[in-house]
């Protein structure tokens, strides 16, 4: 079931805001997923690189992870849903799995790999959240070296 209500995306997206704002709280990055399937969070998580230093737990990874092993026909029923365009590593989870439908809350701080995703027959929905941006831009000028680490700068 994709989901094509404003309403609904835009609760979904708030959830992973909800789990992006934690992971400022803890100290790390704040980007965070959830990934739906059939109308409800079976994954979310957060950006834990700091907390956990890690060099992969992204929030999609984690959000991943926290869904534990499912089974390819599940993910290709779900949509993913992120408060940040997701870089090279997280769109190739995208593809891997076969998460047919991605909800970006915003784009302008940084443009990950939407064009490879939609070359791939991923639909990618960009929302412009001004909460995802704003959050994304205080966190980029105030902890820049954090943030290039992150990214791979």
């Amino acid at each position: 079931m994709i989901t094509d209500s404003r309403e609904v995306k835009a609760e979904f997206l708030k959830a992973a805001i909800a789990e992006a704002q934690l992971g400022l709280k803890e100290g790390g990055i704040p980007i965070g997923c959830v990934i739906v399937h059939q109308g409800k969070i079976i994954g979310r998580g957060h950006n834990r690189r700091v907390q956990n230093g890690s060099t992969v737990l992204h929030g999609e990874m984690d959000a991943f992870e926290n869904a534990g092993r499912q089974s390819a026909q599940v993910y290709r029923e779900c949509e993913l849903y992120t408060t940040l365009s997701p870089c090279p590593m997280c769109s190739g989870a995208i593809l891997l799995y076969g998460i047919p439908k991605v909800i970006v809350g915003e784009n302008q701080t940084f443009m990950g790999e939407e064009e490879h995703l939609k070359s791939r027959g991923v639909e990618v929905e960009v929302m412009q959240d001004a909460k995802c941006i704003e959050m994304m831009r205080e966190f980029i000028e105030a902890k820049p070296e954090l943030w290039n680490e992150d990214i791979g700068v």
